[in-house]
C-alpha cells in the first residue's frame, strides 16, 4: 500500500484503492480536526471518543512528565483545562498510511493557553507527531499522541486584574 515516495501512489493500485486511500487520509484529518474543536470548546465526552483504548500520549518536553496512558491523560486535560481559554490549530497535515487500518501523521501546531487569575498564558508552535488505527467500528481514531513544541511564549493574560498585593507585571507579591 505504501510507497518508498509518499507522492508517487503506489504501483498496481486501482483507482479504488487510490480512493479508499485518500478517504482514509480525509478522515484522519477530520479526525484532528475534531480534536482541536472539541478540546477548545470543552466537549470532553466526544472528545474521549478520539482515542483508541490503548492510546499512549506524550506531553510537551516543557512539562517534564512521563508519558500518560489513555486513562490518565483523559483525566489530566479536561481537570488542567476546565477554566482555561484555548485555541489550537493544527496545519499542513503529512499523512502516512501504513496499512489498510494504520497510519502516521505530523500536523504542524499552534496553541494558545490562558487560565483565569493567572497574568499570562501561552503561544506554542510546533508539531504533534501522531499515530491512527482504524477501529473495528470503521473509525479512524488516534492511537499514539506527541505534541513537540518547538518554541513557547509567554504572553500576559488581558483579562487578568492583579488583586491586592500583587503587581501587574509578573503577578508576584512585592
Amino acid at each position: 500500500m505504501t510507497s518508498s515516495n509518499p507522492e508517487v501512489p503506489p504501483a498496481g493500485d486501482s483507482s479504488s484503492d487510490l480512493a479508499q486511500q485518500l478517504w482514509d487520509i480525509e478522515q484522519i484529518k477530520q479526525l484532528k480536526a475534531r480534536y482541536f474543536r472539541l478540546i477548545d470548546t470543552k466537549d470532553w465526552d466526544a472528545w474521549r471518543d478520539l482515542f483508541t483504548e490503548d492510546c499512549v500520549h506524550h506531553l510537551p518536553a516543557e512539562l517534564n512528565a512521563p508519558p500518560q496512558t489513555n486513562a490518565e491523560y483523559l483525566e489530566l486535560v479536561p481537570r488542567q483545562l476546565a477554566d482555561a481559554f484555548t485555541t489550537h490549530h493544527g496545519h499542513m497535515p503529512e499523512i502516512t498510511l501504513l496499512g489498510p487500518a494504520e497510519a502516521s501523521g505530523v500536523w504542524a501546531m499552534f496553541d494558545y493557553v490562558l487560565y483565569p487569575g493567572r497574568p499570562a498564558g501561552i503561544k506554542g508552535y510546533g508539531h504533534y507527531h501522531e499515530t491512527y488505527r482504524k477501529c473495528d467500528d470503521g473509525k479512524w481514531r488516534i492511537s499514539s499522541k506527541r505534541n513537540q513544541r518547538l518554541r513557547v511564549d509567554e504572553v500576559p493574560n488581558p483579562r487578568w486584574a492583579p488583586t491586592p498585593g500583587t503587581q501587574r507585571t509578573g503577578g508576584k507579591a512585592p
